[in-house]
């Protein structure tokens, strides 16, 4: 047990100490988490500027090779190749029945859109993809943000349960000497010694359990920023946040224009909005401008034997389609009400967290003053009976058990002291306000 102690303790020890600002810096840089996010943000920007690109003319190279003996493709191959002779090449058994024939083809083309409303509409949803990649880059800075706050508490909390562990051993230690010393003046009772040592075996495991706790706290924390695997990060100071000064309705309204959830939210919507818009834009025609030049050769690939070139103008209308254009256009308009409800639900719900965290709150204050009471309480007890104790007024038990309590009032103390901080975070969590406040 001793030695899993000493293992433990160099880990703790050799930790690196960093502010609460620092930690969260080294996150927003260090996070796979939001290393991804960013990554995807990057590729829905990169996909809205390529959806710009149609606006663009289409420029294409292709060269081919066809073998044949249909009439007209071998009677076409000839005349692209300017092969035709005229006083050979029309007869009835030539033009009816050719020779199987080969012909090399290479061509440059370029197709321009002139009017095409499903371009507008695919590079705005495009765009609108982009924004929703930002917004959720944002929430998962603002989430990370949230939880390293939460580690840097953990390892207070631990840290304070490891120190009071090392107390309470203290504590059970000189109660098993003088436990010994009574026994042997004829003071004591056997029972007391055997109970101190009992006591001081359950304080060292809880010093171990406690050690190590402390040790996987500062591990995640580690994680959590993105420090190297397997490092251990300790914390300098009691993370304080400023306490909000809105009320609640106020606040619910900060969090409606802030929360990155509800911006993607109406991106979303939004982006509904323009399916709707393309799902229209399917029932016009298209105008497209094209150019084409190429060469055909009967021998050799890319050779000249004769060049042509052409350009054009297409419209194209699509009249009947079996009623797919009207399903696809239903189908936007449901998927469009769907994103609204969500939207309004999202809404409900951050309305619903804002309040929630304003009273846990208030309730976090209320048990931060009642555990002080609890604590005082448990201090004054001890000096009480050790006072007893001294005059031989009261058995060793009765001390150790009041230590204990007062134990267990400091362990709670930290833990209703932590409350009130997360509380306060929580709030400006809830609004949206979180990495604002702690980079403030």
């Amino acid at each position: 047990m001793l030695a899993c102690l000493i293992a433990a303790t160099p880990a703790i020890a050799g930790a690196e100490a960093i502010s609460l600002r620092e930690a969260v810096n080294r996150a927003l840089s260090g996070n796979h988490s939001i290393k991804a996010a960013r990554y995807e943000q990057e590729a829905a920007r990169q996909g809205a500027a390529a959806s710009h690109g149609r606006y663009w003319p289409s420029v294409y190279f292709e060269s081919g090779v066809s073998l044949s003996n249909t009439p007209s493709r071998v009677f076409m191959m000839k005349l692209d190749e300017a092969r035709i002779n005229p006083s050979s090449d029309f007869s009835a058994e030539r033009l009816n029945h050719p020779s199987a024939r080969g012909d090399f083809r290479s061509a440059l083309a370029v197709e321009q859109p002139l009017w095409d409303r499903q371009i507008a509409t695919v590079a705005e949803l495009a765009a609108k993809d982009a924004e929703a990649a930002e917004t959720s880059l944002e929430f998962n800075r603002e989430t990370i943000a949230f939880r390293v706050y939460n580690a840097y508490l953990e390892v207070r909390t631990a840290r304070a349960a490891r120190d009071m562990s090392e107390h309470a051993v203290a504590d059970a230690r000189e109660h098993s000497r003088l436990a010994a010393v009574r026994e042997n003046e004829g003071m004591g009772l056997k029972s007391d010694v055997l109970r101190s040592a009992s006591e001081l075996s359950e304080a060292e495991q809880r010093l171990v359990t406690a050690a190590n706790d402390l040790l996987i706290a500062r591990l995640r924390l580690n994680q959590v920023i993105g420090g190297p695997q397997g490092e251990s990060i300790d914390i300098t100071e009691e993370p304080r946040l400023a306490e909000p000064s809105q009320t609640s309705d106020a606040l619910v309204s900060t969090a409606f224009k802030n929360r990155p959830e509800l911006r993607a939210a109406r991106k979303l919507l939004e982006k509904g909005e323009l399916l709707v818009r393309q799902a229209n834009n399917a029932y016009l025609p298209t105008l497209y401008a094209g150019a084409t030049y190429q060469i055909n050769d009967r021998d050799l690939p890319l050779g000249w034997d004769n060049d042509s070139w052409s350009l054009g103008i297409n419209l194209r209308w699509e009249i009947f389609d079996g009623q797919r254009r009207s399903h696809d256009k239903r189908k936007a308009e449901f998927a469009h009400d769907a994103v609204a409800e969500s939207f309004e639900n999202a809404r409900r719900d951050v309305a619903l967290q804002v309040h929630e965290a304003v009273l846990r709150r208030q309730e976090s204050k209320l048990r931060l003053a009642s555990a002080r009471q609890a604590l005082d309480a448990a201090q004054e007890g001890v000096r009480l009976v050790g006072k007893r104790f001294a005059n031989g007024l009261c058995t060793m038990v009765e001390l150790m058990d009041a230590e204990s309590t007062l134990n267990r009032a400091r362990l709670n103390m930290v833990e209703m002291e932590n409350n009130d901080l997360r509380s306060t975070a929580q709030i400006h969590y809830a609004t949206g306000q979180f990495l604002q406040e702690v980079m403030r």
